[in-house]
């Protein structure tokens, strides 16, 4: 067994549905490896190409799609991983599964779905990436892809039901909660384990950077001229409400320190865009350097589980929110990506209704099988959403034309 491996006991490799090992030729994979390559092979990972990460995926062939994203999440994740010693296997599948549940259209989606849903439980991208992964993903029977507890714990974000903790987001549904139970045995309650503070970290690390550099492509934000007035509101309205405008005036100075921060606006030529992506790998360098050196500080380890906490520095932290500050300034504050985002919202809404009224007949034989064995209306109203949750934003648009348009 894999040394990092043998820190991970019979309780974290155990999988809902036991599995006998496999005969194979070559070197059989380890229990870890194995998660890694079902998520790989999962249909909704796939499907994330095709989902709005910020800007839309059919806008531009340079953009992040919601695939892209969790790639490099993941390469984050692992690297940071492997420096603390916590198994990357673990923390690379999370980042690979943890946007799973997103639907089309991204949060704008996610909202939509929210509010459709509110009279069955919600809706919530993280709550969908779990059962997902523990139900609608067709590996096992009646197991989804059936992952080891320390894997499906990994990729827990909120480790609570709606209600429960402070924030509006949560990890689990209600008629999922018999499927959390199992994952969160012996977990301390409402805590993340370190694989899951890591892959949550490198989400954010990736989501400020990364969008700031789509943005920056896309001609909407230059870093060189900030209307700093204008992203402080933001970033106070999105991310951190008590900050005054000079804590934030010296959270950017310390960013425009790094020394490929640019000092002249993008132009779309070669040396531009070499510069933007220096600039890019420097921030992922400082904050995960950061993190790790604040992390050894506060404890030895080892970085298992519950064992220990990932440190992210008070100072990381208001870095990494002022970038996704300007990102939210200038692409989704922007009065056209609202419209859009207006317009989206309605198409989920009229595609949710017609799906309701139709029944089986209009859903995936997959999805029609669950409405056929729903017990209520309301878990057929879940049925729907799971649909329209694992549309891609083109399919969306496909069936609400085919659904709605054309009948209209």
């Amino acid at each position: 067994m894999d040394p990092v491996e043998q820190r991970y006991d019979a309780h974290a490799r155990e999988r809902i549905v036991p599995e006998p090992p496999k005969r194979v030729e070559a070197p059989e994979r380890l229990a870890f490896e194995r998660d890694r390559a079902r998520v790989v092979h999962a249909a909704s990972f796939r499907r994330l190409a095709a989902k709005t990460q910020v800007v839309g995926p059919q806008s531009d062939d340079f953009v992040r799609n919601r695939l892209t994203h969790s790639l490099e999440v993941a390469q984050i994740a692992r690297d940071l991983s492997r420096a603390l010693g916590t198994h990357p296997d673990i923390t690379e599948t999370a980042a690979l599964a943890h946007d799973l549940g997103h639907p089309p259209f991204g949060h704008n989606g996610e909202r939509a779905l929210a509010a459709l849903a509110g009279d069955v439980g919600g809706f919530e991208g993280n709550a969908q990436t779990l059962r997902l992964l523990t139900r609608l993903e067709a590996k096992t029977a009646d197991a989804g892809l059936n992952l080891t507890r320390a894997t499906l714990d990994a990729c827990t974000k909120y480790p609570w039901g709606p209600g429960e903790a402070s924030t509006p987001k949560f990890g689990v549904y209600d008629d999922d909660r018999a499927a959390f139970a199992w994952v969160r045995k012996g977990a301390p309650e409402r805590r993340q384990c370190v694989e899951a503070q890591v892959m949550d970290l490198a989400d954010d690390v990736a989501y400020s950077v990364h969008d700031v550099e789509d943005g920056t492509v896309a001609g909407k934000i230059d870093l060189t001229r900030l209307d700093t007035a204008a992203v402080w509101e933001t970033v106070r309205a999105w991310y951190r409400p008590g900050a005054t405008d000079a804590e934030l005036d010296a959270v950017l100075e310390r960013l425009r320190s790094v020394g490929s921060w640019p000092r002249a606006p993008y132009d779309g030529r070669r040396g531009s865009l070499a510069a933007l992506k220096n600039l890019t790998s420097d921030l992922i360098g400082r904050f995960c350097g950061a993190v790790q050196e604040a992390t050894f500080a506060a404890s030895e380890g080892p970085f298992v589980r519950y064992a220990a906490d990932l440190v992210v520095p008070a100072d990381t932290w208001a870095e990494i929110t002022v970038l996704k500050g300007v990102a939210a300034h200038y692409v989704m504050e922007d009065l056209s990506h609202r419209a859009l985002l207006s317009r989206q919202r309605e198409l989920l809404t009229e595609l949710v209704a017609v799906l309701l009224e139709r029944g089986s007949d209009a859903l995936d034989e997959t999805f029609a099988a669950d409405w056929r064995g729903a017990a209520d209306d309301a878990a057929r109203t879940r049925v729907v959403i799971d649909q329209v949750a694992s549309l891609t934003d083109a399919s969306a648009v496909a069936w609400h034309e085919r659904l709605v348009a054309r009948n209209s």
